[in-house]
C-alpha cells in the first residue's frame, strides 16, 4: 500500500471537522446527562440540544419545532415517506406517490415496500442530462397523490433537480384540492452547495444528515413544517414532539449543528476550480471518457466519469492500492453487481454504467492530490486497456 492517502469520495462521507470533534467531546465525558432528565446534568444536555436545534432550523429558516432530529438521513426519509403516508388515509384509502427513478435507496425502496402494500407509485424518470423536468412530475399528479418526494441533489451524479418549481407546482395545485399533496426533499448532498431555505423551496420535509457536511455519523435530521399531518413510525417515547422516540443523542445533535454553523467558513469556490481542472485533465488525457449527467446543473465537488473501455470497479481497486479512494456509486449499494440504477436510468448501456467512476472532492483536497490521482489513473486506465480482450 502507498503511502499516499488521497479521498476523493465526499459524497459517501466527509471527515469530522476538528472544530466538530472539540464541541462534541464534553458531551461524551463530563455532560453526559439524559436530555430528558429533569436534574442539572439533563438540564445542561437539553440546553445544547435546544440550542443546536435553534442554529439548524435558522439554517433551514424555519421554526424551532419544525426541526426533527433522527438517527440519520436513512430514518428522516423513512419518517417522511412513511409517516406521510400512515397519516393520510392509509390502508383504508387507496394512495398515491410521485417520486423519481434516480432516487438514493432509502426514499426508494420506502416506495418499492409501499407498492406491494398497495399504495400506487410513480417513477419519474430523468432527462439524459440527469435532471427531472417538473413537467414531468406534474403529468403524474393525480386526484389520490398525498406525496412527492424528489431529492434535491443527486448522490451519484451531483445534478440539482428543480425543487423551487416542483414547490411552486405543489403550492398551485394544493389551492384547489380537496386532499393535499405534500412535498419531500431528501437534501442530504445539497446541503453544502444548494439554497437551504424551506420556504423559498416550497417543502413540508427536508432531509439532511450529519455526516455529509464534516460532522458525525448517526445523527440526522427531518424538517416537518408546521401543519404537516404525519405519524410517527417507531413507538416508544414522546420525543421530538412525539415524532420520533428514544434518548437523544447529544454529543452527536451538538457536532451536527457544529458542523452546519461552519459551512460559510469553506473556500467551495476552491473545491469547484479543483473538480474544473480534474475534468479538463481527464478529457485531455484520454479518449472515451464521458461525463454522466450535466455539468452546468450540478454540485460543485462531483464528477460521474464513463471511461470507455475500463471496468469502474477495476479502477477503484487500482487506485485505492495507490491509497485514492473513489466510488463506482453510490457507497450504499457497493455490495451489488448490478449497474447504478442512476445511470441506467439517463440511458447508459450496463456496460458504461459499469466503466464509471464518481469523484467527489472536499474541503481539504488539493492541486497536487489531483495531480497525483491523474498519473496514477493514466497508469491504470493504459494497463486495463492493454488486458482487455479484443473483440
Amino acid at each position: 500500500m502507498a503511502t499516499n492517502h488521497i479521498f476523493f469520495d465526499n459524497a459517501s462521507t466527509t471527515s469530522t471537522d476538528k472544530e466538530v470533534l472539540k464541541k462534541m467531546e464534553p458531551f461524551f465525558k463530563d455532560e453526559f446527562g439524559n436530555a430528558a432528565s429533569l436534574h442539572s446534568f439533563g438540564q445542561r444536555a437539553s440546553a445544547a440540544v435546544d440550542e443546536s436545534r435553534e442554529k439548524i432550523a435558522k439554517f433551514l429558516n424555519c421554526n424551532f419545532e419544525e426541526v426533527v432530529f433522527t438517527s440519520g438521513a436513512t430514518e428522516a426519509d423513512n419518517l417522511a415517506v412513511l409517516g406521510i403516508i400512515f397519516a393520510n388515509g392509509y390502508p383504508h384509502k387507496k394512495l398515491h406517490i410521485i417520486t423519481t427513478a434516480i432516487e438514493h435507496l432509502a426514499v426508494l425502496e420506502t416506495c418499492q415496500y409501499l407498492e406491494k402494500k398497495d399504495v400506487e407509485v410513480s417513477y419519474v424518470k430523468p432527462h439524459k442530462n440527469g435532471v427531472v423536468k417538473f413537467e414531468d412530475i406534474e403529468k403524474e399528479i393525480k386526484d389520490n397523490t398525498v406525496l412527492i418526494s424528489v431529492m434535491y441533489v443527486n448522490n451519484e451524479i451531483g445534478t440539482i433537480q428543480p425543487i423551487e418549481k416542483i414547490g411552486r407546482l405543489v403550492l398551485e395545485k394544493n389551492k384547489d384540492r380537496e386532499k393535499r399533496i405534500y412535498f419531500h426533499t431528501d437534501a442530504v448532498q445539497a446541503a453544502l452547495w444548494c439554497e437551504m431555505d424551506v420556504k423559498k423551496l416550497g417543502v413540508d420535509l427536508l432531509s439532511l444528515s450529519g455526516h455529509k457536511i464534516y460532522g458525525p455519523k448517526g445523527i440526522g435530521a427531518l424538517f416537518v413544517k408546521q401543519g404537516t399531518i404525519i405519524k410517527p413510525i417507531q413507538h416508544g417515547g414522546h420525543q421530538e414532539f412525539g415524532l420520533r422516540p428514544g434518548t437523544l443523542n447529544t454529543p452527536l445533535i451538538v457536532g451536527m449543528a457544529t458542523a452546519i454553523g461552519l459551512i460559510k467558513k469553506w473556500d467551495l469556490l476552491k473545491v469547484e476550480k479543483l473538480r474544473n481542472y480534474m475534468l479538463q485533465k481527464v478529457q485531455s488525457k484520454f479518449d472515451g471518457v464521458s461525463l454522466n449527467g450535466s455539468l452546468g446543473k450540478r454540485v460543485k465537488n462531483n464528477l460521474n466519469l464513463s471511461i470507455k473501455g475500463v471496468e469502474g470497479e477495476a479502477l477503484l481497486l487500482g487506485l485505492d492500492m495507490e491509497g485514492i479512494a473513489v466510488s463506482t456509486g453510490s457507497a450504499c449499494s457497493s455490495g451489488s453487481l448490478e449497474p447504478s440504477h442512476v445511470l441506467v436510468s439517463i440511458g447508459l448501456s450496463h456496460e458504461a454504467a459499469h466503466g464509471s467512476l464518481r469523484i467527489t472532492l472536499g474541503k481539504d483536497n488539493n492541486k497536487e492530490e489531483v495531480m497525483h490521482f491523474l498519473k496514477i489513473l493514466e497508469l491504470l486506465v493504459k494497463k486495463y486497456r492493454k488486458m482487455a480482450p479484443k473483440i
